[in-house]
């Protein structure tokens, strides 16, 4: 078995072929799906494609490249939105410096926010970080000194340190198709040294297509191959690896039912 906890199957990219696209994950063996909120006013677009299948949770939030669209979106807010039994996780959000598509002071406001709604929910935040370590870190351990919140760094190709402070304030580090890469393997040794309670797989669908599938569309039955590197790269065998990651999926997204006949 194995999950996918982060993809956006809510994206046009998957209009034509959606109820395919799910079988074919179930095919790979992957038993749920996490499709992730990039803003929180289309929300209901999001929760609906949740609802239809039964594989697919979601969460609820705000990309920080349209944190400058959503700036009167609230904690409250946020927080009045997991009650659907659907709702699973917080975010996406966090700080991008890479393309700036926000003012980086209204990323921020957006991220401490969505802190506060992981925060007072006990759901994980889904974080965003692109050429943001050292501000991500630094909040990270502010905010966890008011109370701590359980979070996951997604589709991680940020720096050791990073990956560290993470780990450290208790949070989870998932990999996305970009571990496959040949040019990967900073990423790779980073991978080894992330204790094995705290990996997770994604493929950040439809984007970032793992190897030997980079330059389609990416889409949740991929996150095999991602897996499949990820156990060549511990040097422990994919059946481990599945186990081992979707272990972690539950353990961090705790308000998902697991599967029957899965132990807790």
């Amino acid at each position: 078995m194995l999950v996918d906890s982060h993809c956006h199957l809510d994206f046009p990219d998957f209009d034509a072929d959606r109820d395919a696209l799910i079988e074919r994950a179930r095919t790979a063996g992957v038993e749920r799906m996490v499709t992730i909120s990039t803003r929180v006013r289309k929300f209901p677009q999001v929760i609906a494609i949740a609802e239809q299948y039964d594989r697919v949770y979601c969460s609820v939030g705000t990309h920080p490249h349209n944190a400058a669209e959503e700036t009167d979106v609230t904690a409250d807010e946020l927080v009045r939105l997991t009650a659907h039994p659907k709702v699973v996780a917080i975010g996406e959000a966090g700080l991008d410096y890479h393309y700036d598509k926000s003012p980086r002071d209204l990323q921020m406001q957006g991220f401490v926010t969505h802190i506060e709604a992981a925060r007072r929910t006990g759901l994980p935040l889904v974080i965003h970080a692109r050429s943001a370590d050292e501000d991500i870190a630094a909040t990270l351990e502010a905010e966890t000194g008011k109370g701590a919140f359980p979070f996951i760094l997604h589709c991680f190709s940020s720096g050791r340190e990073l990956a560290r402070v993470g780990v450290a304030l208790g949070g989870y580090v998932s990999f996305s198709g970009i571990l496959t890469f040949k040019n990967s393997e900073e990423l790779r040794s980073i991978a080894r040294d992330v204790p094995h309670d705290r990996l997770l797989v994604e493929t950040d669908a439809p984007f970032l297509a793992p190897v030997p599938m980079r330059g389609k569309r990416n889409e949740p039955a991929f996150v095999a191959h991602t897996a499949g590197v990820l156990a060549d790269t511990l040097g422990v065998s994919l059946d481990q690896v599945s186990k081992m990651t979707t272990d972690n999926f539950f353990r961090l997204f705790a308000k998902m039912p697991r599967p029957v006949g899965m132990g807790a």
